[in-house]
């Protein structure tokens, strides 16, 4: 694996990684919007990761064939979750059903803040990829230049 193969990887892991944390951001920011009577309703948003290969040219692509290594991670899909939304008794609210009851989407707040550590933890290993990565490559110049 060369210098830029593994900026690269590192750099697809900090995008995922910065991608997740904007999907937990907006389920925590949304955990107590009810469902509008027109049907409307905020559902959990997961993002669903998938390894990558090289993704390169034709030169690259022969390379390729010679050591087929994953070089990375991409979001492939953002699944929303199916949880029955939460019932609560709120009859004075204006998106109320007719029993009084309004739809708060099914997002426990605990579960949340773990992946959210969880997604935090992994961006910083990633950073330390990187620097890790980049303080190799200036060591390998420093040896170059004696």
């Amino acid at each position: 694996m060369n210098f830029m193969d593994a900026l690269n990887t590192s750099a697809t892991g900090l995008s995922a990684q910065r991608l997740r944390m904007n999907l937990i951001s907006s389920n925590l920011a949304n955990v107590n919007t009810p469902q509008a009577k027109e049907g409307n309703k905020y559902q959990r948003k997961d993002a669903v990761f998938q390894a990558q290969g090289p993704q390169s040219e034709f030169g690259d692509a022969l390379a390729q064939r010679l050591h087929s290594g994953l070089t990375g991670v991409q979001v492939v899909a953002i699944r929303d979750d199916n949880r029955e939304p939460i019932l609560k008794y709120e009859p004075t609210h204006p998106d109320a059903n007719e029993e009084g009851f309004i739809s708060l989407p099914n997002i426990n707040v605990v579960e949340e803040m773990v992946n959210m550590i969880s997604a935090s933890r992994s961006y910083e290993a990633n950073v330390t990829a990187v620097k890790a990565s980049k303080d190799m490559a200036a060591s390998a110049i420093d040896i170059g230049k004696a």
